[in-house]
């Protein structure tokens, strides 16, 4: 075996430890109450008598006959009711045949109520992650390999570290920080190795997003903005965690959110430099610098408007209704939702801007050859 396909092997197995670290980590039953287990059943009957119907929206509760696919309650017919609120985003109208999870509370080792929670969407949700690999893979191949365990390290550090310790209300800031620092370190020295290379691309990142946070805290307070425009901040808030602070957690995802995109522009122009100095060794830190400034251009010529689309889709229906209602340009830009939005849009893009140029300096002082020399 050769030292390519070595490694390539050994980054494999960290990303088989990883996924498996954080799938089986995780435990099924509720966090509120241990008496409630959730189950994978399949429908067999469906009761619709007590519900109503206007248009494409549903009232009222259906009344399931499921029959257990996994756990302890294997093989077991259980009646589940399933509420509909007549709310299309969170209502799910089940029929026969379809598979559910579903909550059962247990009382004396027997269920004395089980109600239906999601349509059990896992085996296409791994469909299409399969697919991702494998395209990754086969194109990227040893690289795509490192990918890979940086994107299951990323999910593995957002999910058992920042997200518990901001439930746990501590200082949002100073815990992002911590996390983008570890993962950009992760992500960038994975794939470009403990080089020149990857120092500059690191080193990027990181001083561009410390500027960010600071011009985001700085601009969200001058915006008056709570941070209750997120989606279920409200919900966290009455779920009993009074004391976040959700304007904190609020900036926090915006500097998450261009944190990626600072990386890959960081390591762009980090790339092109080295490439530059790997055809060209004599080539100066000033002229490589001014080569990393070129290539920083073009990039975020288009990943500024990558931004812009990528936050507009997540909002495309109320954009939508805003053409309906024919609202005016000042009424729409001053609201709450669409001014924290336009935030994030531009205060992520001023964080790509200062990338560029930054990890341009810093590539160009690594790599490139004193003119004294």
């Amino acid at each position: 075996m050769n030292k390519k396909l070595r490694v390539s092997f050994i980054y494999g197995i960290f990303c088989v430890i990883i996924f498996m670290l954080f799938v089986y980590s995780n435990d099924t039953s509720s966090k509120y109450n241990k008496d409630v287990k959730e189950i994978k059943a399949k429908v067999t009957k469906v009761d619709d008598s007590n519900v109503v119907k206007a248009g494409v929206s549903a009232i009222g509760f259906q009344e399931l006959e499921v029959v257990a696919i996994n756990s302890e309650y294997k093989g077991k017919s259980i009646t589940v009711q399933n509420q509909l609120l007549g709310k299309l985003d969170y209502d799910n109208y089940y029929k026969v045949g379809d598979k559910i999870i579903a909550a059962v509370k247990v009382e004396d080792n027997k269920i004395i109520d089980a109600k239906a929670v999601e349509l059990y969407r896992q085996n296409y949700l791994l469909i299409i992650f399969l697919v991702f690999v494998i395209l990754l893979i086969i194109y990227a191949r040893s690289i795509g390999i490192k990918a890979l365990l940086s994107f299951l390290c990323t999910l593995f550090v957002l999910w058992k570290f920042l997200i518990p310790n901001l439930l746990q209300g501590r200082n949002p800031l100073l815990i992002a920080f911590v996390t983008l620092f570890v993962l950009s370190g992760i992500i960038l020295f994975t794939v470009a190795g403990l080089n020149k290379k990857g120092i500059s691309a690191f080193l990027g990142t990181i001083s561009g997003l410390l500027i960010t946070l600071v011009l985001t805290i700085i601009v969200g307070d001058k915006l008056g903005l709570m941070g209750m425009t997120s989606p279920y901040a409200e919900t966290i808030v009455f779920s009993g965690y009074f004391d976040l602070n959700m304007l904190y957690i609020f900036y926090v995802s915006i500097i998450i959110g261009s944190s990626g995109a600072a990386m890959d522009i960081a390591m762009d122009v980090s790339s092109a430099c080295q490439e530059i100095k790997t055809k060209k060794e004599e080539i100066t830190q000033k002229e490589l610098i001014k080569s990393g400034f070129n290539v920083g251009r073009d990039v975020i010529g288009t990943m500024t408007t990558t931004l812009l689309l990528a936050y507009s889709g997540g909002y495309l229906t109320l954009l939508m209704l805003f053409q309906i209602r024919d609202s005016s340009f000042t009424r729409i830009i001053n609201m709450k939702i669409i001014a924290a939005e336009i935030m994030r849009t531009l205060i992520g893009s001023i964080g790509l801007i200062i990338v560029a140029p930054i990890t341009a300096i810093i590539a160009g002082v690594l790599m490139g050859k004193k003119i004294y020399q």
